[in-house]
């Protein structure tokens, strides 16, 4: 270096960390262009990673961790993780945009999320943002005319960097400058993930799942429950638990004006067990059996067809009735005896 010179500044990126493959591996690319990264992971409550895995007794020999973090620490930088519940609810609600397959608002959430980590960037004093995108690998956000579309809406314009891409798009400001080296940068297009995979074993990184961090939105199960949610209440509205709830036990439709959620085995019924002063719930006083959350308004009858199917569901099914425990919130139990509704004439259209 010349005497006198001054010395080179080192840039600082935000990276967008999903816990997913395509992430961990474009913030590993800048680090390994000596730029000071740190990852940004936002929590909009449908990417709750690892929830049923936790919740489910039968999944416990999963590893149950946050992705995000995971990836952080294999990097070896810091991980800001930001609760956006309240403000991610007009995203899902009035997508601009309109939605994917399912209730994935994908377009608007990218360009939301780079919107935030815009202003993250901005307050924090950084240079520019990075995203693990791929050209050509999700048909709703990701292509050639909607990448300028993101840039656009999220206020970062060529201050968003996808190094996995790159040569394939027109330079961003960290290329021009020189802060980033363009031609170490990727040229990835479509749906084939070999590439990344083979770099991320070469590189001893261990991922989650090569497709990113999970979305229940874009899950057709989940999104068929979601709906049914608005539809009975009249109005498209949700809330944190909501959110939960729809991802737990049988989901079960049988009047337009109530709905069963019903345990599926016994960390389901545990989780469950924790909303039993919100809503009614019943089980069964004298045989094993799951827990049900009875969601909506219940008449004298309809109490009795709730305890008849959720007596279906435990370990007396096959007697000629069963003694069933009927709660409501801040009231005193009842029982009842009532036969189990039969196991081989269930309406498959109750289910959600």
């Amino acid at each position: 270096m010349d005497v006198g010179a001054a010395p080179r500044v080192q840039r600082k990126a935000v990276a967008l960390l999903s816990g997913g493959l395509d992430s961990l591996l474009a913030a590993r690319m800048m680090l390994d262009q000596g730029i000071h990264v740190e990852g940004i992971n936002f929590f909009t409550g449908f990417c709750v990673e690892g929830h049923t895995h936790a919740v489910r007794k039968d999944r416990q020999r999963r590893v149950v961790r946050n992705n995000a973090l995971h990836a952080a620490s294999q990097l070896g930088i810091r991980l800001h993780i930001v609760d956006v519940i309240e403000e991610y609810k007009d995203i899902v609600l009035n997508p601009r945009h309109g939605y994917g397959a399912h209730l994935n608002p994908c377009l608007d959430c990218k360009g939301f999320m780079v919107g935030k980590a815009r202003e993250w960037m901005e307050t924090h004093g950084f240079d520019f943002i990075v995203t693990g995108e791929v050209l050509g690998q999700r048909p709703k956000s990701q292509r050639r005319d909607t990448f300028p579309v993101i840039a656009r809406e999220s206020g970062a314009f060529d201050r968003l960097l996808r190094p996995l891409s790159a040569q394939l798009l027109a330079p961003t400001l960290p290329e021009r400058e020189g802060w980033v080296d363009r031609e170490r940068l990727l040229k990835l297009s479509g749906r084939n993930r070999k590439p990344q995979i083979g770099m991320a074993r070469a590189q001893g990184l261990d991922y989650a799942q090569p497709a990113g961090g999970c979305c229940f939105l874009t899950d057709a199960n989940y999104a068929r429950k979601l709906r049914d949610l608005w539809e009975s209440r009249g109005d498209r509205r949700y809330d944190f638990d909501d959110i939960m709830l729809l991802k737990i036990g049988r989901h079960i439709r049988p009047r337009p004006h109530f709905k069963l959620i019903i345990g599926r085995e016994e960390g389901e019924n545990r989780f469950l067990e924790g909303y039993r002063h919100r809503f009614i719930h019943l089980f069964a006083a004298d045989a094993n059996g799951p827990i049900a959350l009875l969601q909506g308004e219940a008449a004298d009858e309809d109490l009795m067809l709730a305890a008849a199917i959720t007596a279906r569901f435990g370990q007396a099914r096959h007697a000629e009735s069963v003694r069933m425990t009927i709660v409501r919130p801040g009231a005193d139990a009842q029982q009842r005896m009532v036969p189990p509704w039969p196991v081989d004439r269930f309406p498959r259209e109750w289910y959600l």
